[in-house]
């Protein structure tokens, strides 16, 4: 073999090994604004005012132990979503993260402590888009405590959204937690 055509041969050999390699194509999807998803969680709320939560140390591990092992979060906003000058609960915005990007969506636990159905606002990901079906999202609704919120037991996974479906799970129970911890006895003693 002269060397044009091993040089030849190296070329076709690398083309080959590149069109053969597998094209992953992420889109990134905006399906609800935040406000939207406050609506959809609370129709009859007529306020929603952001609220800081702080939790010091003995909150935190108070959390991380109630919630389990958590995937990684990015960032987490929270309301109160008031009607009249009533309590109606809480609205969470959290994002953790899919397979290799991140999932925002929203949540929203009542006064008495009882989940809603959760909204999808954007998924990054390639493949597990599922999780925005129904089906899946009003698994959570009126659910109350983290007894209630298995993934496999209590929530269904779904085949191909396995990491999405175990993460925001995951992200939910620590919600939960965090109601429990700081959110709870707030609303409470006000």
């Amino acid at each position: 073999m002269t060397d044009p055509d091993r040089h030849s041969l190296g070329w076709a050999v690398t083309l080959a090994a590149l069109t053969a390699a597998p094209v992953q194509i992420v889109i990134a999807t905006e399906y609800l604004s935040v406000e939207a998803a406050q609506k959809a969680l609370f129709p009859q709320a007529d306020r929603f005012s952001e609220l800081v939560v702080s939790l010091n140390a003995a909150q935190r591990e108070q959390v991380a132990s109630l919630a389990g092992p958590q995937p990684p979060h990015r960032s987490l906003r929270t309301w109160k979503a008031m009607r009249g000058g009533e309590l109606a609960g809480y609205v969470f915005v959290d994002e953790v993260i899919g397979r290799e990007d991140f999932i925002t969506y929203a949540a929203g636990i009542d006064a008495a402590g009882r989940l809603s159905a959760l909204e999808v606002l954007a998924y990054r990901e390639s493949h597990g888009g599922e999780i925005r079906s129904d089906a899946w999202r009003r698994q959570f609704a009126a659910r109350q405590g983290l007894g209630q919120l298995r993934v496999q037991t209590d929530i269904k996974n779904i085949a191909g959204a396995t990491l999405s479906c175990e993460h925001v799970t995951a992200g939910v129970r620590w919600l939960v937690a965090l109601w429990q911890v700081a959110l709870r006895p707030a609303a409470a003693a006000g």
